[in-house]
C-alpha cells in the first residue's frame, strides 16, 4: 500500500506542474498545519468582534465571524503562566513557571511542548516574537522542540530583563536587536512587522510539509510604541465615549487612561494588518483549507480601557483579567460560523491538537486539559463537573490571595487570609451574573465550600509539584550555549526585583567545571574603588575596580568547580551594594 500511496502521489505531482496545479505535497488532513497566533496584554474587548466601538480590526473580525468562537475561554491572570500552559496543557505551576519575572519565569526543561510533540510527525516548527518561559539553556525555544526561532528576551522588548533593546528607550519597539536561533542579530522595521514577516516566510518555506508556526506577538503590552501612521488612526478619537444606554459596568477614564488605549489600539490595528497578511498567504499557498487556525490573547489588558463590563484586568482572577477571545478556523473538518458556550481554557490546546494532529500526548504526566475535539464536532460532553484554577500573586503563589476556582456556572474568589472563614470569600454566578457584580456567599456557603475544597486541593498539588519543590537551574558552560547572558528577568533575589541597583539578586545555575571570562554590566556606570564580588556556594572570587565611571567590570579566567549554587554578584563601594544588570559567562576553550 506504501509503494502505491508513493506511485499515486508522484502521479499527481507530475501532472499538477504540467498543469499548473497548485500541490499541498506531504500535507493530508491527518497532519494539518497548525499556527497558533498570541497577542500581549490584549484584552478582551480590544476588538471590533467583541463590541469595542473605536479599535479598528477587520481582518480578526472576519477571522472570528467564519470561525468557531469559543466565548468562554480562560487563561492565567499574566503571561509567562499562561504561555506554559499553552505550550504544555498543564498548569503552570507543573512547570516550574509561578510568575513573569523574579526568576519565576523559567520553565522545566523537562516539560513537553506543542512544538515538540509535533516533532513526533514530522512537522517544522517555528516562533516568532515572545517566549517568556526562559532565555538560556536548556529552557530556550530552540531547546523545547523549535527548529526556527526569532524572539526577544525576558517579559518584553524595551525591559531589562532584554537589555538588547533596554538602552533603546522610547524606540525599543522599532529597529531592534533580536535573538535569531541563539545569536543577536540586527533588524529593521517595527517589531509586529518584524516577526510576522518572518512568520509568513517561515510558512512560505515549509509550506510542502506540516508545520506549526507559533506567532506570539508582543505587542500591545508596554512601552506603548507604534508607527505614527496607526497612531494617526486613533489620535482624536475619545475612547470612553460610545457607550450611552449601555447598563453594563464601566471603570472611569482618566487622560492617561485615553491615550494609552489610542496607543493601544494603534498597535492592534498593525497586528490586525499583520494577520491579514499571513491568513491571505494561506489562501496564496493553497493550504488555508488544511490549515488549523487559533487566535487568542493571553490575558486582561494592562491598562484601563474597554473590557465588555468585566470586572478587573490583567493580573486580576476575576473575568476581566482571564478570559479572552479565542477564536478556531480549520475548513478541511469543522464548519464555522458557530458560537461554542462550553468552558475552555489555555490547558486544552495541546490536547486538542494531539487529537487533530494525530500524535500522542506525555504519558508520563499529568495533563490537565482536555481535548475539545468532541466539542467542536458536537457531540454531547460532560464538562460541568471540572474545576478551572486560577491565581497569581508576586513571585510566589499565596495562599487565597488573587486566587479562584470556577466549576460550572460558579466561581469563588479568594482575597483573603489563609486561615480566613468562608464568609471572607466571593462567590459568583457566571452565568446570571457575568460581571462578578454580586457576592452570593451568604446565600450558597455549601456551595462555596464545596468550591473551596477544590481549590484547597489544586493549591496543594501544584505546590508540590516537582518543577516548584525543585526550580529550573540556568546550565553554565555548556556547548550549547557559550557565552551565558543572565539577565534581570529571571535574576531571583528581594521581591520586585526590576532595575534597581542596591538589591539582592541571584541567579540559580548549574556550573561546569571550568576556566570563566565573566563580563559584569551595570544599568548606570559606577565609581572606580570598589570591588566586584562574585558568590557561588560559599566560594568568593573578587576584583579591585579601578576604572572610573564604568558600565562593565569583567574577570578574567576565574576558576570554578561542578557545582548547582546560587550565583550572586555585587560590586562593593562604599556602603552600596550594586546588583549587575547582567552577566555574561564565557567559558574558555569550550567544545562549539
Amino acid at each position: 500500500m506504501k509503494h502505491i500511496h508513493f506511485i499515486f502521489n508522484t502521479l499527481f505531482f507530475l501532472t499538477s506542474v504540467c498543469f499548473g496545479t497548485r500541490v499541498m505535497y506531504a500535507q493530508t488532513s491527518d497532519t494539518p498545519n497548525v499556527i497558533i497566533i498570541i497577542t500581549d496584554d490584549q484584552g478582551y474587548g480590544d476588538l471590533g468582534y467583541t463590541g469595542n466601538p473605536h479599535v479598528q480590526t477587520p481582518n480578526i473580525d472576519a477571522f472570528a465571524k467564519e470561525g468557531i468562537r469559543f466565548n468562554n475561554f480562560y487563561v492565567s491572570p499574566v503571561c509567562a503562566p499562561t504561555r506554559s500552559s499553552l505550550m504544555t496543557g498543564r498548569y503552570s505551576l507543573r512547570t516550574g513557571i509561578r510568575d513573569t519575572y523574579n526568576g519565576g519565569a523559567i520553565m522545566a526543561s523537562n516539560e513537553v511542548t506543542i512544538a515538540e510533540m509535533l516533532k513526533q510527525a514530522d512537522y517544522k516548527t517555528g516562533i516568532f516574537g515572545k517566549w517568556h518561559l526562559g532565555d538560556n539553556y536548556p529552557s530556550r525555544p530552540m531547546d523545547q522542540g523549535f527548529d526556527e526561532s526569532l524572539i526577544h528576551l525576558s517579559g518584553g522588548m524595551g525591559q531589562v530583563g532584554d537589555f538588547t533593546t533596554y538602552f533603546q528607550g522610547n524606540r525599543s519597539y522599532f529597529d531592534p536587536v533580536l535573538w535569531h536561533n541563539g545569536k543577536q542579530e540586527a533588524y529593521e522595521g517595527y517589531c509586529s512587522d518584524i516577526f510576522a514577516k518572518n512568520a509568513i516566510d517561515f510558512i512560505e518555506e515549509n509550506h510542502q510539509q506540516p508545520f506549526f508556526c507559533y506567532l506570539s506577538f508582543n505587542a500591545p503590552h508596554t512601552p506603548l510604541q507604534v508607527p505614527d501612521s496607526y497612531y494617526q488612526r486613533y489620535k482624536d478619537i475619545d475612547p470612553a465615549s460610545g457607550f450611552d444606554g449601555d447598563s453594563r459596568p464601566f471603570v472611569a477614564m482618566s487622560e492617561r487612561d485615553k491615550e494609552d488605549a489610542r496607543k493601544v489600539y494603534a498597535m492592534v490595528s498593525n497586528i490586525d494588518d499583520n494577520v491579514g497578511r499571513l491568513l491571505q498567504k494561506l489562501e496564496a499557498l493553497n493550504i488555508a483549507d488544511n490549515t488549523l487556525v487559533v487566535i487568542m490573547t493571553d490575558n486582561g489588558p494592562q491598562q484601563i480601557r474597554y473590557v465588555a463590563g468585566m470586572r478587573g484586568r490583567k493580573g486580576s482572577v476575576y473575568r476581566g483579567g482571564v478570559r479572552v477571545p479565542f477564536f478556531v478556523r480549520y475548513p478541511n473538518k469543522w464548519k464555522g460560523n458557530r458560537n461554542i458556550e462550553t468552558i475552555a481554557a489555555h490547558i486544552d490546546v495541546l490536547p486538542t491538537i494531539s487529537e487533530v494532529c494525530h500524535v500522542k500526548m506525555p504519558e508520563d504526566r499529568k495533563i490537565d486539559g482536555v481535548n475539545l475535539v468532541p466539542i467542536l464536532e458536537k457531540k454531547k460532553v460532560q464538562t460541568e463537573d471540572r474545576s478551572l484554577f486560577f491565581y497569581w500573586t508576586r513571585r510566589y503563589p499565596v495562599l487565597y490571595q488573587n486566587m479562584a476556582v470556577q466549576k460550572g456556572q460558579y466561581k469563588l474568589v479568594g482575597h483573603t487570609d489563609y486561615n480566613a472563614q468562608i464568609e471572607g470569600f466571593e462567590l459568583f454566578n457566571i452565568k446570571e451574573d457575568p460581571y462578578e457584580q454580586y457576592n452570593l456567599i451568604q446565600d450558597k456557603k455549601e456551595i462555596a465550600e464545596s468550591l473551596k475544597t477544590d481549590l484547597d486541593r489544586a493549591f496543594n498539588e501544584l505546590m508540590a509539584s516537582e518543577n516548584i519543590l525543585n526550580q529550573p537551574k540556568i546550565l553554565i558552560g555548556s556547548e550549547h550555549e557559550n557565552p551565558v547572558f543572565l539577565n534581570r528577568n529571571d535574576a531571583g533575589g528581594e521581591r520586585g526585583i526590576w532595575d534597581q541597583e542596591e538589591i539582592y539578586g541571584k541567579w540559580d545555575v548549574s556550573i561546569a567545571e571550568g576556566s570563566y571570562n565573566i563580563k559584569f554590566r551595570f544599568v548606570k556606570p559606577v565609581p572606580k574603588g570598589g570591588t566586584m564580588f562574585l558568590e557561588t556556594k560559599g566560594r568568593i572570587d573578587q576584583l579591585k575596580n579601578e576604572i572610573d565611571n564604568t558600565e562593565y567590570i569583567e574577570m578574567t579566567n576565574v576558576q570554578l568547580p561542578k557545582m548547582d549554587c546560587d550565583l550572586i554578584p555585587f560590586y562593593s563601594v562604599g556602603n552600596k551594594k550594586i546588583f549587575p544588570f547582567w552577566v555574561e559567562m564565557q567559558k574558555v576553550n569550550v567544545d562549539q
